[in-house]
């Protein structure tokens, strides 16, 4: 589920409500469940927007690496130097796929396993054509390696298929983590699983909390406005603008299973991040970080199918943390994972439900604001897409 930030960094005019006026319609059913529906989110929402395919510094240097960006395999090829590069996993002579393993040693050229056409890892230009003469209408520099966009973002990497990249955008402005060392983080646990949902369903599930109070009790301990249903006291009905000082209960700082900071605290977190205790940024349709006042985590979402989704979820750490003597991050997981394995299996039972001839679609309660944003934001990427 998401959590919105609704406290006051200062004394300020509280934000209006966010709670739907009215109660809309979902999306019809057909949509979580048929593959050409699927199809042309692939070729649109996926192909279109920034991809989050993990942490840069998590690419090794002197490797190629392959990460799905919706419908398309791609590789990124990280120079020995640390350059990046990215480019479609298929050969321009026949199409042969180039990169055969998840991850392989690069060095300063790119070869065709099939017919050794040769290209260069850093531009993709052709270089050699193998066994092959070509005749001289053949145009060299019009059959280089077909690149992908990239970006980084607060040491994210980011792919992105489209022609012409807009700019990466999140729910919130991109310096909300400004305060937070992020470049400077290291990857100390992650966590994969496989849940049997549309990958639009566990988002809807991230996007409200009508959820928390029958689903995730220990979250509810945690986070006592996830008890009422709500993602933040401005959702709750009749609110009168009173703005809490922080999220978690009194004593707790991070998200963990005791409640207690893994290490030592963020030292350039302000008071009020501080006293919040946590930060969500989202980036439709791929990913969303999670800011603790100790450290960050991170969620990919990568569709597998009209009816598959695979979860990617990091732990990343300062090295100080990560040196405590007994430091295990694994523990530090567990308080997040009993949350995540809860949404995957109210998400998949979701799924099937949906999957009941009578279903044809529901209606959002206006606790659902986030989802109704959430679909007018997907129509309108498929529309413009198209």
């Amino acid at each position: 589920m998401r959590k919105q930030q609704w406290f006051a960094m200062t004394q300020v005019s509280p934000l209006p409500s966010p709670r739907l006026e009215f109660c809309p319609a979902t999306l019809p059913a057909a949509v979580y469940v048929d593959a050409d529906w699927y199809a042309r989110e692939m070729a649109t929402v996926f192909a279109q927007n920034w991809i989050c395919v993990g942490r840069l510094e998590d690419f090794g240097r002197g490797m190629m690496r392959r990460v799905q960006v919706g419908a398309a395999d791609v590789i990124v090829c990280r120079a020995a130097e640390g350059g990046v590069s990215a480019f479609h996993n298929s050969c321009r002579h026949r199409g042969s796929e180039l990169c055969r393993e998840a991850v392989e040693p690069l060095g300063k050229l790119i070869r065709c396993p099939y017919h050794a056409f040769a290209y260069a890892a850093d531009t993709g230009r052709l270089v050699a054509t193998g066994h092959a003469v070509p005749t001289a209408d053949f145009d060299r520099a019009a059959h280089g390696l077909l690149a992908v966009a990239w970006r980084v973002w607060a040491g994210f990497l980011f792919l992105n298929l489209g022609k012409a990249p807009r700019d990466l955008v999140a729910d919130v402005d991109l310096a909300v983590l400004d305060h937070w060392p992020m470049q400077g983080l290291v990857t100390g646990h992650v966590w994969r699983a496989e849940i049997a949902c549309n990958w639009k369903v566990f988002w809807e599930n991230y996007s409200e909390c009508l959820h928390c109070p029958g689903i995730h009790p220990e979250l509810c301990e945690l986070v006592p406005v996830y008890g009422q249903g709500i993602m933040a006291a401005s959702e709750a009905v009749g609110w009168a603008g009173e703005v809490p000082a922080g999220n978690l209960k009194l004593g707790a700082e991070s998200w963990t299973v005791g409640g207690a900071a893994c290490g030592p605290v963020f030292s350039g977190l302000t008071e009020a991040e501080r006293a919040a205790g946590y930060q969500f940024v989202t980036f439709w349709p791929t990913a969303y970080v999670v800011a603790h006042v100790d450290h960050v985590r991170s969620v990919r979402i990568v569709p597998l199918g009209p009816l598959r989704t695979a979860l990617v979820v990091e732990w990343h750490f300062s090295a100080e943390t990560l040196a405590q003597p007994g430091f295990d991050a694994s523990e530090v997981a567990d308080f997040a994972k009993i949350v995540l394995r809860q949404d995957g299996a109210a998400a998949e039972m979701n799924q099937r439900g949906m999957l009941s001839p009578a279903y044809r679609g529901g209606t959002l309660m206006p606790e659902e604001y986030e989802i109704h944003r959430f679909h007018q934001w997907l129509l309108q990427e498929m529309e413009v897409s198209r």
